[in-house]
């Protein structure tokens, strides 16, 4: 068994997805979240399995592979590719014209440049 799977991870990152939109008149469904608000989320729901896991949220190098935003990125788009999971949707969000993501960790603002695939990827629960 892998290390996701010893952390029921499909699961977690499932209870992380279960937001609802900021606006209740919305009628698009859940929001898509990016795999950074994803890690972010899920080190504060669970800093158990977050310090587990042994990953920072994010590399100090894009040629390093190591964060957990990537680790997430790449397990979440091979697993709904593989139909191992079903309950959680997939898109991309456009590039260009788009210079940056900054996201709030509460410690220290974390900057995404649009050049690093992992950020563009956007999940969500499907919506049942």
């Amino acid at each position: 068994m892998s290390q996701w799977d010893d952390l029921r991870m499909d699961s977690r990152i499932s209870q992380v997805l279960d937001v609802q939109s900021h606006d209740k008149k919305n009628n698009y469904g859940r929001p898509f979240l990016t795999p950074h608000q994803i890690a972010l989320r899920f080190k504060a729901l669970f800093p158990h399995e977050f310090s587990i896991l042994g990953r920072p949220i994010e590399s100090e190098s894009t040629a390093k592979q190591d964060s957990l935003v990537q680790y997430i990125a790449q397990r979440l788009t091979k697993r709904i590719k593989d139909q191992i999971i079903t309950d959680i949707e997939e898109c991309c969000l456009y590039q260009n014209n788009l210079h940056s993501l900054q996201y709030d960790s509460g410690e220290h603002i974390i900057d995404s440049s649009p050049a690093q695939a992992h950020g563009l990827s956007l999940y969500r629960l499907r919506n049942h």
